[in-house]
Formats: structure tokens, C-alpha cells, sequence
């Protein structure tokens, strides 16, 4: 029996200081998220997140730059374990099983929680870049490698940047479902797959 691979966790950003304990940075992500989640960001504050995760304000600012910084460090943590994303394997298979893991969590509370979480950085920082580069960056890295695999095995289109290809695929998900244009269900998502990758 083949072992199947573990899906990667990416790390949004390497940080300076003492080492963190897991435990109490996994019990602070883990407050950020269900706060957002059951009662929206605007209640989502770090006087909240530290009565939730029972973890001091002043370790909360210690290891994140700002309260935006870690909503989107605690999104990326939930989207690990709800849309993981193996950097192992066959290719098609991979991104198959991810975007449609990808549209399964869109149509929950991961879904909510992503949009809010890009339109406040958005209306406070003017684009959503913050989002990108903790969040973005990471999962799309693993994403475009992963797709290299299959474009060099010859299995994929090459006539098409692995990086395009990656946007066509997520940005196309994320536009149906902001603006409602379709139901995004794990098979559509899956078909979208292919029909970006595959040569025609």
C-alpha cells in the first residue's frame, strides 16, 4: 500500500525573537479563526483573541506586527488542514483533490473568512498585499512547483506559464464564488482543473 503524502504546511514568514511554544501559538491561531468565523472580524479584536486562546495581549504583539498579520497567519493554518496541498505525488491528482477541497471549504465559514480577511486589508492598506505575502505567496509557490512536475513530465500544457496556469485555475474559483456567477461544487472545480492543464 502506497503512503499517502503528508500535505505541507507552508510557514508565512520567518520571524526574529525567542522561539514560540506551538502550543500557545497553535491556541492563538486557533482563537483568531473561530472568532472570525462565529462572529465576524470586527469583534475579532486582540483584546478577544486573548481571552479566547487565554494567551497575554503582550505575547499576541510580540510575535505579530499587527492584528491583520495574524488573521492572515490564522487563515493560512486553517486552510492547511482544510485545503492541504501535498508537495508529493502525481500531479493532476494533487491539484484535482485541492481545488476541489478548495471549493468544498469556499461554500463554508473558510469561504466567509477569506473574503473579510482580504477586503479589511484591502480598505486599510489599499491592495490586498499583506494578504499575498503571508498568505498568497506560500500557497502558490507549492502550487506552481507542483504544476512544473507535470509541465516537465510532459503531462500538462507548456505553452502556458506554471504561474498562469496556477491563476487561472484559483483566481477563476474565487471569482464565482465572490460574485455568485455559479455554484462552486468539488466537481466543477476538478473539471476546471483539467481543462486548464491538459493538453488539448
Amino acid at each position: 500500500m502506497t503512503k499517502k503524502p503528508r500535505a505541507a504546511i507552508p510557514k508565512a514568514s520567518a520571524r526574529r525573537g525567542r522561539p514560540r511554544s506551538l502550543e500557545t501559538e497553535t491556541a492563538i491561531l486557533e482563537a483568531a479563526y473561530r472568532l472570525a468565523a462565529s462572529q465576524g472580524l470586527s469583534a475579532t479584536t486582540v483584546d478577544a483573541i486573548a481571552r479566547e486562546s487565554q494567551v497575554s495581549k503582550m505575547t499576541i504583539y510580540k510575535w505579530w506586527p499587527s492584528r491583520d498579520a495574524l488573521l492572515i497567519d490564522a487563515f493560512l493554518r486553517q486552510a492547511a488542514v482544510m485545503v492541504p496541498l501535498p508537495e508529493q505525488g502525481d500531479p493532476l491528482s494533487i491539484l484535482r483533490d485541492h481545488a476541489a477541497a478548495y471549493a468544498r471549504a469556499l461554500n463554508t465559514d473558510f469561504g466567509k473568512v477569506q473574503v473579510a480577511v482580504i477586503a479589511e486589508d484591502m480598505a486599510k492598506n489599499g491592495s490586498g498585499a499583506l494578504f499575498r505575502d503571508r498568505y498568497l505567496k506560500a500557497r502558490k509557490g507549492i502550487g506552481v512547483q507542483v504544476i512544473q512536475r507535470g509541465q516537465d513530465a510532459g503531462r500538462f500544457r507548456r505553452s502556458v506559464s506554471a504561474a498562469e496556469l496556477y491563476d487561472r485555475i484559483y483566481g477563476t474559483l474565487f471569482y464565482q464564488f465572490l460574485f455568485g456567477l455559479r455554484k462552486v461544487t468539488p466537481a466543477h472545480a476538478r473539471a476546471l482543473v483539467e481543462s486548464v492543464l491538459l493538453p488539448e
